[in-house]
């Protein structure tokens, strides 16, 4: 089943219920693909008019590059569920030997490294669209500015809630190496990111 084919209604249905994914990282993941879907969608309201004609070929690229983002975001929302999956097939391996307990561990433990790749995938897509979107802040649509504003803070809750995921994860770890990587890679990106967000919803509700 992918998570992208479901109606919003079987989406948040199958968010509220029992079932422990999708979850948190997919939720993060569709909050990703709604901010690009939305700096996208106020360029497509700014191509094409004579007011803004000198920001034309700005609007265009980023439209395309926007576009892009909400389908690498869809992407890993399916892939992200994917990797749980394979986590949850790992804890339910037999343990009754040594051989088997040892086989299990081995699972688990590729297993959340996958759990760990796909949310930090999600930062670095987040970190690319909130660049895309402060670029076209003042050279766009002044009736859409309002969804520049919200595309920012759904991108921020996208990064931050790929970061919990990533966090839960490194936390399990055996290679500490790797988990003090992705924590170090994350928190740049985080450095990045939340105060890029703020100043995109800032300049927003300051010119309204």
């Amino acid at each position: 089943m992918k998570l992208a084919e479901l109606k919003t209604a079987e989406f948040v249905d199958l968010l509220a219920s029992d079932a422990p994914a999708p979850g948190g990282g997919s939720a993060a993941a569709l909050e990703g693909a709604l901010g690009a879907a939305l700096t996208a969608m106020v360029c497509s309201l700014t191509v094409g008019k004579k007011k803004y004609a000198d920001h034309e070929e700005l609007a265009r690229e980023t439209q395309t590059k926007a576009l892009a983002l909400k389908d690498r975001f869809v992407d890993v929302m399916d892939r992200d569920t994917e990797a749980f999956n394979v986590v949850s097939a790992a804890f339910a391996m037999p343990k009754a030997t040594d051989e088997e307990k040892a086989a299990r561990s081995a699972a688990i433990q590729k297993g959340l490294e996958g759990c760990t790749k796909t949310p930090f995938e999600m930062m670095e897509l987040a970190v690319e669209a909130l660049e895309l979107t402060a670029g076209v802040l003042g050279k766009s649509n002044d009736s859409a500015a309002s969804d520049l504003g919200v595309s920012a803070l759904s991108l921020r809750a996208a990064i931050q809630g790929a970061w919990l995921n990533v966090l839960i994860n490194i936390g399990s770890l055996k290679n500490k190496e790797l988990a003090q990587d992705y924590r170090a890679k994350g928190e740049a990106l985080l450095a990045k990111a939340l105060p890029l967000a703020d100043q995109i919803y800032s300049a927003v509700a300051a010119a309204m």
